[in-house]
Order: structure tokens, then sequence, then C-alpha cells
């Protein structure tokens, strides 16, 4: 019973341990589905199921596919997105983007804590007042424009992650799925080996340790002696 277990374990690891290689060069190159579009080494989906009500809304929808909030770090990628929601996603006029205002450095921060090296904002008013503030990606014109994060309401969620994000997200799900199976798999051969032995305890009658023959004779012999005595 214990070598068959561990057949079974050895052979599961051993096949699912090739299904995560083969996992993990297929997604070097794709991103998971044609809902998510690929630019350079990372992958995008636009959520337009659920409208957002506050940024916090937003990012949870973005981590729940191993993502998170779009962040932009040159021109070549504000045309992407661009060109993408256009074609692809036909997104709204604004699309909120994944920075926040920190208060103590007086800067905007990417939430994914990628660098701020790139920015298209349309007003550079140093005066006004940028607590709960976010930023909006105009997609008409490819500038950015600031908003109140707790009254504005995003129509759609653009998401950003890492080719390797979504794999190390992936895999975690595909262990958890295997070591369910296997476990269910242990179960069942060990519920059905404690009935097997159960049954066979009660289902074999003691036996005699002499045949019918031997008893016959064992017989004859005493009912001889005592018509002797």
């Amino acid at each position: 019973m214990c070598d068959a277990i561990q057949y079974l374990i050895s052979l599961s690891a051993g096949i699912h341990g090739w299904n995560y290689v083969t996992l993990f060069f297929s997604l070097q190159a794709d991103c998971p589905s044609s809902a998510w579009v690929q630019f350079q080494d990372h992958c995008y989906i636009f959520i337009q199921a659920v409208t957002a009500e506050s940024i916090e809304d937003a990012r949870s929808q973005c981590t729940d596919h191993g993502a998170d909030l779009i962040s932009i770090h040159n021109e070549e990628e504000n045309t992407f997105i661009l060109d993408s929601l256009k074609k692809q996603w036909k997104g709204p006029e604004d699309i909120l983007l994944g920075m926040f205002y920190d208060t103590d450095d007086a800067s905007f921060k990417w939430f994914d804590n990628s660098n701020m090296t790139f920015d298209k904002w349309t007003d550079q008013n140093d005066d006004e007042d940028l607590v709960d503030t976010c930023g909006f990606l105009h997609t008409k014109t490819g500038e950015w424009k600031k908003g109140n994060c707790a009254v504005s309401s995003a129509e759609g969620t653009l998401c950003k992650a890492a080719n390797k994000q979504i794999l190390i997200s992936t895999l975690v799900i595909a262990s958890t799925v295997t070591l369910t199976a296997l476990g269910a798999i242990i179960w069942f051969l060990y519920r059905r080996h404690s009935d097997s032995a159960f049954t066979t305890a009660f289902s074999v009658a003691p036996r005699s340790p002499y045949d019918d023959g031997c008893v016959l004779v064992v017989a004859e012999e005493n009912e001889c002696g005592v018509q002797f005595d």
C-alpha cells in the first residue's frame, strides 16, 4: 500500500513538474489569454465588468488578476496604451493611473514601487492642494490630468503585470490544485484499504486445525477405547 502511494506521489510530481516547466517557457513569451495585451516584457488587461468607486477598489481588481494598476515609464508605453484603448479595449475618455500623492515627499509615486521616470501632466501648478489626488490618462490626447480619488469613479480599470509576476501567480494556483487532487487520491486509497481489511477480518470464519476426516477418526478411536474398557 505504501509503495503504491509513493509511486503515485512520484508520478504526479514528475508529470506536474514537466507541466510547470512547459508553463514557465510558454509564459515567458506570451500573456495568459487573449484578454491580455503584451508590450515588451509586460502584460496589460482592461477590466470593464465592474465600476470602481475608489482607487482602492480599482487596485483590488488588478491584484485579483496577479497585477497592479497601470504605471507608465516612457512615451512609447504611453502611446501603446492609447492605441490599445482605442482599438482593442474601447475604453473611456479617462483612465485611472496607478499612482498616489506622497505628502511626505511632496511627489507622486507608483503603486507598483517603480520609479517615476516619465510624466505627461497637462497642468504643472505647484500651488494646488494635492492631498487625495489621483492621476488620470486622457485617452484622446494622451496627456495626464489630476483628479480627486475620493469622488472620481473609474469606468474600467487598466492593470499591468510583468510576465514573471503572472507566472508566479499561475504556478501557485496550479500547485494548490495539484496538492488537493493528490491528497484526495491518497485519502481514497487509504479508505479503500481500510474497508478491505475490515471486510476480510469478519468474512473469514475460524477453522479447526483438523479437517472432517481427522475428527471422524479421532471420534472412532475414542469410541473403541470406551468399548474396550
